[in-house]
């Protein structure tokens, strides 16, 4: 890594602390609450709920409700108008078979471990009220961190339990990924490897949903049997409920692959991979080559 590049990085995570400790110290002085309280199902209860009933999940994060707003953006997704109001349309939906899912962070936050309980704060402190606006009290939602069951929480014992859980998911199954174009899902470790098969459509890094429409396109080319495994950010969240729609069982599988790589490692932060973006860690953006067996998986690129 240049000298440059670090300088940049150390001055961004200085900011960024400062700015995190003051919006907590507001939070946690101020008393701040959400008006709506989510009912969020467990991770266990949410995998169930797939491999019982093939459901199909869009998962809402921080970044798919900030970018609920058409003039907010995020590292790797502009916001406009369009994608604002396709993903206040699914996180307002209500169909049978598809899970929306939410952050389980507004209860019980000292399950998550100290800079996540920063970050949630200061998100909830500034946008506290985007969740406020869209959510619906009493109604049953599912759990984001069916694809994050790691890094976040303080307390790594039922992790591995959860990992194996979802590999219900796939089980002998034809599996697809809808990815981005170094995702890389599953190489280099097992995480897939009780799938049938895999295939693979590559998508654009960042924006992705500048090519939704062609995106689309391709997965509709498919056959109806196949399990699509989706990893595009908040274009995930939007795609898999068209999909659902069209008759696909769809997951918004998120960063699922690359918490099981730092589990097996039992890393402590979020840090690079040598096969796969990571836009979370520093020089995360910088991979090798993924491999002929990868390579061969590939049906079709959209970039």
């Amino acid at each position: 890594m240049e000298i440059v590049e670090l300088i940049k990085i150390i001055r961004y995570k200085l900011r960024y602390g400062f700015i995190v400790e003051w919006y907590n110290f507001w939070y946690m002085t101020l008393r701040k609450r959400q008006k709506v309280i989510p009912l969020v199902a467990s991770i266990s209860e949410t995998i169930s709920e797939v491999v019982q009933h093939h459901a199909s999940i869009s998962r809402f994060g921080d970044g798919e409700m900030l970018l609920t707003n058409p003039h907010k953006s995020i590292g790797f997704q502009k916001g406009n108008d369009a994608l604002s109001k396709r993903l206040i349309e699914v996180l307002t939906s209500a169909d049978d078979g598809h899970l929306v899912c939410l952050s389980d962070v507004f209860v019980n936050l000292y399950r998550y471990n100290r800079k996540a309980r920063r970050f949630w704060r200061t998100h909830f402190f500034l946008y506290g009220s985007y969740w406020d606006h869209y959510l619906v009290s009493g109604r049953q939602y599912y759990n984001t961190f069916v694809t994050r069951p790691y890094m976040d929480f303080a307390s790594k014992e039922k992790c591995s339990r959860w990992f194996e859980e979802l590999k219900q998911i796939w089980d002998d199954r034809d599996i697809v990924f809808v990815e981005g174009e170094k995702s890389r899902l599953g190489v280099g470790n097992d995480l897939f490897h009780n799938a049938r098969s895999i295939r693979r459509i590559l998508c654009p890094v960042s924006d992705a949903f500048d090519k939704y429409n062609d995106i689309l396109s391709a997965a509709l080319n498919l056959e109806k049997g196949v399990l699509l495994l989706i990893a595009l950010g908040p274009t995930a969240t939007v795609l898999s409920y068209d999909l659902f729609k069209a008759g696909y069982q769809a997951i918004d599988i998120g960063h699922v692959d690359v918490e099981y790589e730092w589990w097996r490692m039992g890393a402590k932060r979020k840090v690079k991979l040598a096969y796969k973006y990571v836009n979370e860690a520093a020089d995360g953006k910088n991979v090798i080559d993924g491999g002929n067996e990868y390579e061969n998986q590939i049906i079709a690129k959209i970039l």
